[in-house]
């Protein structure tokens, strides 16, 4: 009998209990299982999302995928969209475009990363990483709603209720995760403020399908619609499915609710909005707030906010459910470090200190870059794309010597320092070419230069040790100038520096420093 099974009353400790079932939550099981930590997701809808919503795969998510097999799913998945760019503002899509920019760039940044940008959207991903997660064990149980959550010193117990058939269950875990969204109830029963502007717009998204063949001969990645000859106002974006398109109309709250949208009040406002009389069908809804909102913390004890519901800000720059995988990614191998006793409690606050300065800067950034697009001087976006991906750094007690006091510099940091995402490097290893980043999933890296034989020597159990000129060559000759003097350079599992060296090798200075990190003695290497 699974702990799942066990009816209510009867208890068997989980390590790790994730709450929700989208980005975040998916993200979260499939690295945790990917740690070897045993993990449960509940969630109350019946499967993933259909929506068309969280469009594009930044290159900083796309490199984290690449180590777990997952990059060319995504790639395929993102196969309908390939043909979209740039942004257009029409008060109907029959009407006139004006085109905020017409994109064209290039999605890859061979320079920066080996991830390329992707443009698949959260309906066709989704599916991905629950796939993966449970390839690699995780049980995932939809239909499955939290009744009710009772932290104490000890983790956390949870009643859980299926939705078909009101049978209720009592789990007990050791760390709960709540990704239970914008909308959820955890961050409000631990008391846990939201800090910022709040809500600023509410709108109602739903899938049709009509052949709009006629009318759309170049595709967007979205379209922002209405105007003063419209009633209507909102957007478009393409969907996966061959005719399928997604919209959202804005609505005032303070005079109607999700529930007066019926099917004939959104297929009216569709075919306004695409200015034709065509054959319009409804296939799904939501509603939904943008909404711009920080958690004060991040964690409760036993209790870990992860995605929407630690952070929230306007969709520009497709960095909310980016920013949700890569929160997941970073607290993942904390968890599991913590779990088999690698790591102390003061790890997990690490988690925070990391990723809550990160969300703070991305949520400003957004509200004014959404404001440019939006208004009538567009090309005044503060956001720097590549800088905003690329360049988030940290500062901690998990990077031994981050000198850093701000999230993201004048650029990104193309030389290895402690608290940055590791330098890109274009390497071969037995034959094939990989990137640096393809190295960093599982454990500790002792990255080290020609120079460093000695420093390798030195390594303590668990920590994998990769030399440039030994096993891996570099092809693009950039070592000395992405990682400079230095003798070896420890990385963690999620591609950050945590430490740096540039003398000549010390004994017991690895393990020194990965205690440092882990907030736990870590023996030397040959040490009983």
């Amino acid at each position: 009998m699974t702990t799942a099974d066990r009816p209510e009353g009867v208890m068997s400790e989980i390590p790790v209990l994730i709450v929700g079932g989208g980005y975040a939550g998916l993200a979260s099981a499939l690295f945790l299982s990917h740690h070897g930590v045993p993990c449960v997701l509940v969630d109350r809808h019946p499967g993933v999302s259909i929506l068309g919503r969280a469009r594009g795969i930044n290159p900083r998510t796309m490199e984290i995928y690449r180590p777990l097999g997952l990059e060319q799913a995504v790639k395929e998945a993102g196969r309908p969209f390939d043909e979209e760019g740039g942004v257009a503002r029409c008060e109907t899509l029959a009407g006139e475009w004006h085109w905020i920019f017409e994109g064209g760039s290039s999605r890859a940044m061979p320079e920066l990363t080996a991830g390329e940008f992707g443009m698949a959207d959260q309906s066709t991903v989704e599916p991905i990483l629950a796939d993966a997660a449970r390839a690699r064990g995780a049980d995932l149980r939809f239909d499955t709603r939290c009744r009710s959550i009772e932290p104490d010193a000890d983790g956390v117990t949870v009643v859980t209720e299926d939705t078909r058939t009101g049978e209720r269950r009592t789990l007990r875990a050791r760390y709960l995760i709540a990704a239970d969204g914008y909308r959820g109830t955890i961050r409000d029963q631990l008391g846990i403020a939201r800090e910022g502007l709040g809500v600023l717009r509410s709108y109602l998204s739903f899938v049709l399908k009509a052949d709009l063949s006629e009318l759309v001969s170049k595709r967007a990645l979205f379209w922002i619609l209405g105007g003063p000859g419209v009633a209507a106002s909102g957007a478009m974006v393409s969907h996966a499915l061959p005719g399928h398109w997604g919209m959202a109309l804005t609505y005032d709250p303070a005079a109607e609710s999700p529930a007066d949208f019926t099917d004939e009040r959104l297929t009216a406002a569709a075919k306004e909005l695409i200015g034709r009389d065509l054959p319009v069908e409804i296939v799904s809804r939501a509603a939904w707030e943008e909404a711009v909102g920080v958690a004060a913390r991040y964690r409760e004890g036993r209790v870990f906010l992860v995605g929407d519901a630690a952070h929230v800000w306007p969709p520009a720059g497709g960095l909310g459910a980016n920013s949700a995988v890569q929160d997941a990614h970073n607290l993942a191998w904390k968890l599991a470090a913590v779990l088999d006793g690698r790591a102390g409690d003061a790890l997990l606050d690490t988690y925070e200190a990391e990723r809550r300065p990160v969300a703070l800067a991305l949520a400003d950034l957004t509200v004014r870059s959404q404001a440019a697009r939006f208004g009538p001087d567009p090309e005044d976006d503060p956001l720097d794309h590549v800088l905003a991906v690329l360049g988030q750094r940290y500062r901690s007690s998990a990077t031994a010597g981050a000198e850093h006091e701000t999230v993201f510099g004048d650029a990104v940091a193309q030389h290895a320092r402690p608290g940055t995402r590791a330098p890109h490097l274009w390497l071969d290893r037995d034959g094939t070419r990989i990137g640096v980043h393809d190295l960093f999933h599982d454990a500790f890296v002792l990255l080290c230069g020609p120079g460093g034989t000695d420093w390798a020597k030195t390594a303590p159990p668990g920590v994998r040790v990769h030399q440039v000129g030994g096993d891996l060559l570099d092809v693009e000759g950039t070592w000395a100038a992405r990682y400079g003097d230095a003798s070896a350079v420890l990385v963690r599992p999620d591609g950050y520096v945590a430490w740096r060296a540039d003398g000549p090798a010390v004994e017991g200075e690895v393990s020194r420093v990965l205690g440092q990190v882990l907030g736990a003695a870590v023996p030397a290497p040959g040490s009983a």
